[in-house]
């Protein structure tokens, strides 16, 4: 029998990328680059849509 895996929605506003890493333009005393990691808003980095989000209902 195939194992199903649930089918979890993929975030609309990052597409499944959720966090991004981004350089500051300084250098570390060991030559590395200072990165900023940013999380998308609105899967507050998970990259899926969150469930009740998509079970809100507007009007009567």
């Amino acid at each position: 029998m195939p194992q199903h895996a649930p089918n979890t929605p993929v975030c609309r506003d990052c597409d499944g990328f959720a966090t991004a890493a981004i350089t500051t333009g300084i250098r570390h005393h060991d030559g590395t680059r200072a990165t900023l990691r940013v999380a998308c808003p609105t899967c507050k980095g998970t990259g899926h849509t969150p469930q009740a989000a998509s079970l809100i209902r507007i009007g009567r």
